[in-house]
């Protein structure tokens, strides 16, 4: 158990650099991705399940794809260099070992660990739509608003 979370923490630790010393933004949000699944899992072997879903679908998946589509709305021609398999190499083998990680921890049985409450979806959304209600409809709404300037930026007729 405590190599599993030392290798995920790994993984976080090595996907991380190569999102800060990348060149290329389609290749650093790959790696983001990355990052973002191995803290998925770290929260999996801390006992927290719901967590770890919610970093996937929200972060790995919902918000990635936003920056995904910023850059590519951009039209900075970055996006070229994911038809190249090399490209994906990295992210892959950082992957594999991530889920060669969970394969492990769910065939061996091994018992993970559980806080003293579970947290589960009716808790966190009284939390997000009572006291922080317009909390998250103002990130929403900040992240319309960057969705909206950068297809004002990425426009042909505003290049000239």
């Amino acid at each position: 158990m405590t190599l599993a979370f030392y290798l995920s923490a790994a993984v976080v630790i090595i996907s991380t650099v190569l999102v800060i010393g990348g060149r290329n933004p389609v290749h650093a949000l790959l790696y983001l991705v990355v990052s973002l699944l191995a803290v998925a899992v770290i929260f999996f072997l801390l006992g927290a399940p719901f967590a770890a879903a919610l970093e996937v679908i929200v972060y790995a998946g919902a918000i990635m794809v936003l920056f995904l589509f910023v850059v590519m709305m951009l039209n900075l021609q970055w996006n070229e260099g994911l038809r190249r398999p090399e490209a994906w190499t990295g992210p892959a083998l950082l992957v594999a070992t991530l889920l060669a990680e969970l394969l492990y921890l769910f065939a061996s049985g091994l018992p993970v660990r559980t806080g003293a409450e579970a947290v589960g979806p009716k808790a966190v959304g009284t939390v997000l739509l009572g006291p922080y209600l317009l909390a998250v409809e103002l990130a929403s709404m900040l992240l319309l608003a960057g969705l909206v300037g950068a297809w004002h930026l990425g426009r042909p007729e505003a290049r000239r």
